[in-house]
């Protein structure tokens, strides 16, 4: 049978909690939480619940209960004892006495039970199995923890703050439909960024019926591919966004998270191969801001390595336009760390320089002396069509020409490959080899790593 879910005030009704375990102890303090009344009756109590006792928060009885407790009448009483027949007949008691029991060792003997709770008061987001299974509630409690940022309760603060207000200002018709307007304006991203007084100016705004015009750019990064390194706050941009400019290098896992109503743009390049020039992207956000839509500029591993964010925060800074930047896991972390491939290591390297093989002019001119230095790893993005070139220069500059070299392929996603060779020999092993970008390339001893540290 379906249990009902329902919010309960904490000081309704006097609670009493029978039992001094670690079980007891637990709902005491979710009762207290609540500010709830509350009284204990334990042959001993645990070192939280004597400690609610002395602060004042809790009544504690220490001495053993028996069935012929008497209890106020509408109280609930939460049986938590070790002794399972001592537990039966307090809940006949405590049922005669007009009380609802929670039985913490039978469930189907119990009238209510306590769910697990994702606190963001206001907002409170309560799990429950029925009383099936603790663990898959802990579990579900965990994974919406993780998706619910602390900043829920400045927004539930912000709403509850708005409340009377709109009760003022609005006709009873009239409020529901703000309400909806208003979760699905910028506020509550704009809480959610830690921007409380732009959000309740928006929300003054709203109020005053204007409309939400305020456009803002999301510079997001997307990571090296696989979706599920992604961060919570891309996550949520992604999924909220109105139009969506994206490069080549976003994942299609990644892709199939944007919502169906957003409208989709693609500003890729590849090489000799612009989709829409860098000039044109910046101001094609500038235009979808001003607009006011919410942007997402989704861009492959970091928007501010060797992804442009830079110049396209300046156009936006110009022109006036909001925007956030958040960071992703660049190529060189996701594709080392699914490689096996440690960047620095005790042993081996001892700090990391990152270039890119592919500059402005399609050159591979990069200052190769610097490049060759002892105890040091090499990260080359962009650099497959070159990479020929790339190691001839770096033997001719005085690096090794046995230093181990990995090509990573297609990066953190399922068809990952990883191609070791060393300086001499890589030229022959690429003109023998189809290898497909996005590619990256690691060069140092840290490469050696790979056979014995590669786990996918």
């Amino acid at each position: 049978m379906m249990t009902l879910p329902l919010v309960f005030r904490g000081d309704a009704r006097p609670f009493v909690v029978i039992g001094g375990g670690v079980v007891a102890s637990r709902k005491v303090q979710t009762l207290v939480k609540a500010g709830a009344d509350v009284k204990v009756i334990a042959k001993s109590a645990d070192a939280a619940v004597a400690h609610l006792e002395q602060q004042g928060k809790i009544r504690l009885e220490v001495r053993e209960a028996n069935a012929s407790e008497t209890f106020e009448q509408g109280s609930l009483v939460v049986i938590a004892t070790n002794d399972s027949e001592l537990n039966e007949a307090l809940a006949v008691s405590a049922r005669q006495q007009g009380c609802l029991v929670c039985r913490t060792d039978r469930k189907e003997d119990s009238d209510f039970a306590f769910p697990a709770v994702v606190d963001r008061s206001p907002v409170l987001v309560a799990i429950s199995s029925s009383g099936t299974s603790p663990a898959l509630t802990r579990h579900l409690k965990q994974r919406i923890e993780a998706f619910l940022p602390q900043e829920y309760r400045q927004l539930g603060e912000l709403v509850e703050a708005l409340r009377e207000r709109v009760k003022t200002r609005l006709a009873l018709p009239l409020r529901a439909p703000f309400w909806r307007k208003l979760m699905a304006s910028q506020v509550p991203e704009l809480v959610l960024a830690r921007q409380p007084e732009r959000a309740n100016a928006v929300a003054k705004s709203l109020l005053s019926g204007q409309s939400d015009t305020h456009g803002e750019v999301y510079l997001v990064g997307a990571g090296p591919g696989d979706p599920d390194l992604l961060t919570f706050r891309a996550l949520r941009l992604i999924q909220s966004a109105d139009v969506v400019f994206y490069d080549r290098l976003v994942g299609p896992g990644v892709m199939a998270l944007i919502s169906p109503d957003a409208e989709r743009i693609y500003v890729g390049k590849a090489k000799s191969d612009h989709a829409v020039p860098q000039d044109d992207i910046n101001q094609h956000l500038v235009d979808a801001a001003k607009q006011g839509k919410r942007v997402l500029r989704l861009k492959g591993g970091d928007p501010f390595i060797f992804g442009r964010g830079g110049e396209e925060i300046e156009r936006l800074a110009q022109y006036g336009v909001p925007f956030q930047v958040v960071p992703g896991i660049t190529a060189a972390s996701g594709c080392a760390a699914y490689s096996g491939i440690p960047l620095t290591h005790r042993d081996h390297a001892q700090s990391v320089r990152f270039v890119t093989g592919h500059l402005r002019n399609n050159t591979c001119n990069l200052p190769w002396d610097e490049l060759v230095h002892p105890n040091q790893t090499l990260v080359i993005y962009m650099g497959l069509s070159g990479i020929v070139e790339i190691c001839h220069q770096l033997i001719a500059n005085g690096m090794d020409e046995q230093s181990p070299i990995a090509l990573v392929e297609k990066g953190t996603l399922p068809d990952q490959k990883v191609h070791i060779s060393t300086l001499a020999d890589m030229p022959e092993l690429i003109s023998s080899t189809e290898i497909q970008a996005p590619t990256l390339t690691i060069i140092g001893s840290v490469v050696t790593l790979h056979s014995k540290l590669a786990w996918r």
